[in-house]
């Protein structure tokens, strides 16, 4: 297990573990990061990640990103 900041660019990984407050939980479940759901890293820019998450492309800093265990 890896934080999502570490995982290889265009490969699809599953998430084991969302860490942080339960406000930060939240709001990343409610972008759609889950437990057992699958992201894939399109892009790293400057201090973002770019993911594919639920057919959506997201941007999100990589402070969140590495809150987000795969």
């Amino acid at each position: 297990m890896m934080p999502l900041t570490f995982a290889e660019v265009g490969k699809q990984t599953t998430i084991k573990q969302i860490r942080g407050r339960d406000d930060t939980q939240k709001f990343l479940g409610n972008l759609g990061f889950v437990v057992g759901g699958a992201v894939t890293v399109v892009a790293e820019t400057g201090g973002n990640v770019i993911v594919n998450v639920k057919d959506t492309r997201l941007a999100i800093s990589k402070a969140m990103a590495g809150r987000i265990i795969v």
